[in-house]
């Protein structure tokens, strides 16, 4: 909105020429999302504690340390961090890009979902929400219907291969394309859809996932930046993405809610962002990986919230098979608080891990 307001002026003052520079505004939008979930923090906290009253169900076979703590801590806090990151990206982004609008509709619904989510467990008073099946066949309506928009939009481009915008990148090989057709489309929403629950399912100690979140969305936004534009793709030998660049808008503003966000979780934690924050969070991560055509990459430098989600598929397979569990308790992360480690020593050892990790990802760009 900025840029169409301001831009125009640049002939007659020289000062609103920096609105046409993508790392400006995705500066201002980091900045201005970071002041609204300061400002508006304790005000929706101080609203979701006396609309929820006891605050989120704690589930009763974890830790005791972890039950008592954190019982009454109002969840929902999500909409800390997306209020901002929309309402910054609407101001800072150029909204004739249709990838903006791809990403907001898909980080508001899955937004939206986790809301549902949650309100339900409040509601309930337990840890079990919407059913588990009926959310993922919502989750994957909406996650297929973003890949085709941004198939669409990328394969209508001029000067793009029809074929690029249903092909997924190898990391380390440079113009290596693996044409998937129209099971990309399925791909596609797996990607959006795993994400989306393993940044859930990660989400289970103060400041846990929010800091990863934001160390791979900074990854994705330089990944965005350096393949939208046509010198640093040909440099590097990467597949050019016509418009990509545009996320770096983007991801600043959901690193300046996530920061806002963090100083009202951290520990001891004021808030939960929630089904609210985390589907949503995951959800808009797996979307830039399939707008930048960096999927792959993806799995590296979310790396963290994998091995999450591997370990609760581990350790229910097991169970089922042999009656034996793999981890005293998953997520993973829940296995080393019952082997005593301090909450703090757990987070930032997983947010030290999530580092080297986006620094992998990142590597991918050069070493082909």
């Amino acid at each position: 909105m900025l840029y169409y307001l301001l831009h125009p002026f640049a002939e007659d003052f020289q000062i609103f020429n920096v609105f046409k520079y993508i790392t400006f505004r995705a500066g201002g939008a980091m900045l201005t999302s970071m002041f609204l979930a300061f400002f508006f923090g304790k005000r929706i906290i101080s609203w979701l504690r006396v609309k929820q009253g006891t605050g989120q169900p704690i589930r009763d076979d974890g830790p005791e340390r972890h039950i008592i703590e954190k019982a009454g801590t109002p969840t929902m806090g999500g909409v800390l961090i997306l209020f901002p990151l929309l309402v910054s990206t609407l101001l800072w982004a150029d909204l004739s890009n249709a990838y903006v609008w791809v990403m907001l509709a898909i980080t508001a619904s899955f937004g939206l979902i986790g809301f549902i989510d949650d309100y339900a467990k409040v509601k309930k008073r337990t840890h079990d929400g919407i059913s588990a099946r009926l959310r993922l066949i919502v989750e994957f309506i909406i996650a297929s219907s973003a890949v085709y928009i941004i198939s669409k939009v990328l394969g209508g481009t001029p000067g793009v291969a029809p074929h690029f915008s249903t092909s997924v990148a190898v990391p380390f090989f440079k113009d290596v394309l693996i044409n998937l057709g129209p099971f990309y489309f399925f791909f596609g929403a797996f990607v959006i859809v795993g994400a989306s629950n393993t940044v859930n399912l990660t989400d289970g100690l103060d400041g846990l996932a929010i800091v990863p979140v934001m160390i791979a969305a900074g990854s994705f936004g330089l990944i965005a930046y350096i393949v939208g534009r046509v010198d640093f793709t040909e440099y590097l030998q990467l597949p050019y993405t016509p418009g990509a660049s545009e996320m770096a808008v983007f991801t600043g503003a959901l690193i300046g809610g996530g920061l806002g966000f963090l100083w009202w979780n951290a520990p001891p934690a004021r808030i939960f962002m929630g089904d609210t924050g985390s589907l949503a969070l995951g959800a808009s991560l797996g979307a830039l990986a399939v707008v930048v055509k960096h999927e792959i990459v993806l799995a590296i430098i979310g790396g963290l919230f994998v091995l999450e989600g591997v370990s609760v598929m581990v350790q229910v397979i097991s169970f089922k098979l042999t009656g034996k569990r793999v981890f005293r308790m998953a997520p993973i992360h829940h296995h080393f608080e019952k082997k005593g480690w301090a909450e703090p020593t757990i987070v930032i050892r997983f947010w030290i891990i999530a580092v080297i990790l986006a620094m992998l990802g990142l590597a991918t760009l050069k070493l082909r």
